[in-house]
């Protein structure tokens, strides 16, 4: 990663500031509107999460490099209850807090990349990256 930032998540005010971080790191590297958008919404649903259920962790933001072309990392890490059901958690609708189960899956579909590595009792690691077109 050749610029990274960690934002602590442990209240809401924490969601806007990660989502501030992320924009701005997003617009250095000159994605459209749209793009700064989508970013925004992706970095408050993983933030959210670990209000939700872990109570706190952190997100680290990050510009990453590949083959020449650039883009942005968003890392979401929290030492939380886990996830028993990935592959559930992952189903449109599902969810356990009551809400839209929109979160994971939404997330998966704004981002080019996604990956969440996921131990009961340990924590939630969701990896994700859009790059620039």
């Amino acid at each position: 990663m050749k610029e990274e930032t960690r934002v602590p998540i442990q209240s809401d005010h924490d969601i806007v500031t990660a989502r501030q971080r992320g924009r701005t790191l997003a617009q250095q590297l000159g994605f459209s509107n749209s793009n700064l958008t989508v970013i925004a919404t992706a970095i408050s649903e993983l933030a959210r999460n670990i209000l939700l259920y872990a109570k706190k962790g952190e997100l680290t933001l990050g510009i990453i490099e590949n083959n020449g072309r650039q883009g942005l990392s968003v890392v979401a890490r929290d030492q939380g209850p886990g996830i028993p059901d990935i592959n559930r958690a992952m189903d449109v609708g599902y969810s356990t807090s009551g809400s839209l189960g929109l979160g994971l899956p939404g997330v998966r579909r704004l981002m080019d990349d996604f990956e969440i590595v996921s131990r009961v009792g340990k924590g939630t690691t969701v990896t994700t990256a859009k790059w620039k077109p």
